[in-house]
């Protein structure tokens, strides 16, 4: 079982800038802290929200990373994000209000809970909330459309660059290494991410390794030729948007 939330603040979060509280101004964030200050934290392998599950929060994770998991009505499943920190979790419910999709932590995580009803309110009364939460939702759309060029018209080699440069990136903007990072996520995960076998992602990472573009060490990746990532990825040097 997670633990029960627990009070946090905005103020010393580590990755404040990059969720809700980015552009808001400290007595804006005191006021969203009256409503968004639990944390909750949930153990590897454990759910956030299942499909079928009510809308009632956004998650704002704090450390740790998610996959976001589709079921399709043959059953079978379809990973369509991986989630690191100063992200949010559980858009997908806001049209319908019941969650399509289900979050699992790929690794002991912790995330702050946004009760979604009082943040709209608040969002009223504070333009820059308003603004941020659609900024957040247009991104979103913007991801969506990404994945479906990396998935539609990429060979195998090209979407694992992209996905790998892809994460190098979004830690960077983290203030970590852009350059040695761990890969929470399973060969099999990427695989299904990709639409991949699992067997090619793992033979591709030899190859990379043997070209020397990168080094693999279990889950922890080191990325040697950055320039030679990002031209197998098609992004000619320079980091790709968010997969």
């Amino acid at each position: 079982m997670a633990d029960s939330p627990v009070a946090v603040s905005c103020s010393n979060c580590s990755v404040r800038r990059l969720c809700l509280p980015a552009g808001l101004s400290l007595a804006e964030i005191d006021r969203l802290e009256q409503v968004t200050g639990k944390k909750k934290v949930i153990k590897a392998g454990e759910s956030l929200y299942r499909a079928g599950d009510s809308f009632q929060n956004l998650y704002a994770i704090r450390s740790g990373s998610f996959k976001n998991v589709v079921i399709a009505a043959d059953g079978d499943t379809q990973i369509t994000h991986f989630a690191l920190p100063g992200e949010l979790l559980g858009l997908d419910a806001y049209s319908t209000r019941v969650h399509s999709s289900y979050a699992e932590a790929l690794e002991d995580s912790s995330v702050c809970l946004l009760p979604f009803a009082q943040l709209e309110v608040l969002a009223q009364q504070v333009p820059a909330l308003q603004q941020q939460i659609y900024s957040i939702f247009s991104e979103e759309l913007r991801k969506e459309n990404e994945i479906l060029m990396l998935l539609g018209k990429r060979s195998a080699d090209t979407r694992l660059a992209a996905l790998l440069m892809n994460i190098s990136s979004r830690y960077a903007c983290r203030g970590y290494s852009p350059n040695e990072f761990i890969l929470s996520m399973s060969r099999t995960d990427i695989a299904n991410y990709l639409g991949l076998t699992a067997e090619t992602v793992s033979r591709l990472f030899t190859r990379f390794q043997k070209q020397g573009v990168i080094q693999v060490n279990g889950r922890v990746v080191q990325i040697q030729n950055l320039l030679g990532l990002s031209e197998i990825a098609g992004t000619h040097c320079g980091y790709e948007g968010e997969v």
